[in-house]
């Protein structure tokens, strides 16, 4: 069934107008009747019958959702995913013991109670068989089923129901933990019926929309609510933008379909926030354009291939725009250009902002990884930067992103070198080879931060001891004396914007005295 555009804004209107009416009827008695106080006009309103408008309005609403979801039901399954139960290794179970009863005529015992690992005796540790529950939704006729990986990771057996009952082993299953999406196929022996992928970039704000799947075990339920938030992070999908929700999503819910008024899926129902372990109004979903872009890629090639830049990046935080002279959101900072990397080769520098990508405008860090992550390998895609206030185009040739590309070594904090705190409260040492061979940073040029005053500038901006001041400004630092030389020209008033390498990667703080 399709609802026109101009049912909302007649919906809408009704109301508008009823509202209006309400209002006036309180604030203008008729001849003869006493002025209407707040309490007669509010039981009034509490015993007034319902208008066959008020009917037909709700009426209406009531009939999309009903329609939505007796499209979308056939194409839900529920999902029974069973890990067997299996002994850990005393290096698993982190248990190693001597056997206790060596020389004994006890030590045989033992050894056939507990099974001898390398040196000593294991205590072993069981994990027993368990069993998960989630939901997933039918996306091609052919049996390709659209679930959470999560619900699937790590499971010896997958087995679906369908909405009409019948049951079937999961095969060919792939997934992609970075976005926690997954697929896999069932055999029904002919077509199933299968659920449209929708448009999630239309979706808006306030946009209703019905969560489907098997919450607690039960058999497919449905729940209503609006879209309350766009671009969510979670460490559930590190490559994913979740769409939130406040359509009731719980346990079991996980894979199920997050559908609009068309019956059109728009989600991937993922996770939810709170501190019960049930629903609490915060519920959270991949958004269907990417679970279209992730599925065609495991579909077709069992994994997912992901384009890169090679740039470090920062979100472009208040005190960097203000710095820059820039608004809050104009675009992504690069803290950091890998070498080897497509961004190298195209001419990116550190300090570069970068406003559009492919065309795209990016707004945040996690606009520009999407859109450049889908750029298909090799081809070449336009980028335009603002460098030292000047707007410039470059142009990379994309690359598949490499397994151990993001992969950096642990550090630790340096031995601290007796040196003095300066009004910022902060001290700093040369990068001498020891000092970066502690903190993982061999090949890298910068000032390393030995000493931070908890009560100064530095410690308040979020600069801790380890890091590394790679640039003031836009000039690059290699040594104390060329830290100190940056800063003279800088203003504590204005801010001084600071690169700087940490265990996480690269960082832009903006040192300001308040």
């Amino acid at each position: 069934m399709s609802y026109q555009k101009d049912s909302y804004w007649r919906i809408a209107l009704c109301g508008a107008v009823i509202a209006g009416l309400g209002l006036a009827a309180w604030q203008l008695p008729t001849a003869g009747q006493q002025p209407a106080t707040p309490e007669s006009a509010q039981t009034g309103a509490a015993d007034a019958e319902p208008t066959p408008s008020d009917l037909a309005s709700a009426e209406n609403l009531s009939r999309a959702f009903r329609a939505a979801a007796r499209q979308v039901m056939p194409t839900v399954v529920k999902i029974k995913a069973t890990t067997r139960a299996r002994r850990l290794t005393p290096e698993e179970s982190g248990r190693p013991r001597a056997n206790p009863f060596e020389g004994t005529p006890y030590e045989d015992f033992f050894d056939e109670l507990f099974e001898e690992e390398g040196p000593g005796i294991g205590i072993p540790r069981i994990i027993p068989r368990q069993e998960g529950m989630g939901s997933g939704v039918i996306i091609d006729p052919k049996g390709v089923v659209l679930t959470n990986h999560h619900v699937v990771d790590g499971a010896d057996e997958v087995l679906v129901e369908l909405a009409d009952g019948r049951e079937f082993k999961a095969s060919d299953i792939k997934g992609d933990p970075e976005t926690d999406l997954a697929v896999f196929r069932i055999d029904a022996g002919g077509p199933v019926p299968a659920a449209a992928l929708g448009d999630s970039d239309a979706l808006d704000i306030g946009d209703w929309v019905l969560a489907v799947g098997n919450p607690f075990d039960l058999e497919l339920t449905v729940s209503a609510g609006i879209i309350s938030g766009k671009g969510r992070a979670l460490a559930a999908g590190r490559r994913a933008s979740f769409l939130q929700t406040d359509a009731a999503i719980n346990p079991g819910n996980s894979g199920g379909p997050l559908v609009n008024l068309r019956g059109e899926v728009v989600g991937i129902n993922t996770a939810i926030a709170s501190n019960t372990g049930v629903s609490q109004g915060v519920g959270f979903a991949v958004p269907s354009n990417l679970a279209k872009w992730v599925t065609t890629q495991l579909v077709e090639r069992g994994a997912v291939e992901r384009a890169y830049l090679g740039v470090g990046i920062a979100e472009l935080d208040a005190k960097a725009a203000e710095q820059l002279g820039v608004a809050r959101r104009a675009g992504v900072l690069v803290t950091e250009v890998y070498p080897d990397t497509p961004a190298e080769k195209a001419g990116f520098e550190t300090g570069d902002l970068i406003v559009a990508f492919a065309g795209q405008l990016v707004e945040s860090p996690r606009r520009l990884q999407a859109v450049v992550e889908r750029s298909p390998p090799g081809s070449r895609q336009n980028v335009t930067v603002l460098r030292d206030g000047e707007s410039t185009t470059l142009y990379v040739v994309m690359r598949p992103l490499p397994k151990e590309f993001g992969a950096a070594p642990p550090r630790r904090a340096p031995d601290r070198p007796d040196d003095d705190t300066d009004e910022l409260g902060l001290s700093t040492a040369d990068l001498t080879p020891a000092l970066a061979e502690q903190l993982g940073a061999e090949g890298v040029e910068g000032v390393v931060v030995a000493r931070v005053d908890p009560r100064g500038i530095a410690a308040a901006a979020g600069i801790r001891e380890g890091m590394l001041i790679l640039r003031v400004g836009r000039t690059p630092v290699k040594s104390v004396a060329e830290f100190e030389a940056a800063l003279e020209n800088e203003s504590l008033e204005k801010g001084i914007l600071l690169v700087v390498r940490t265990a996480r990667g690269n960082r832009v703080i903006t040192l300001k005295r308040s």
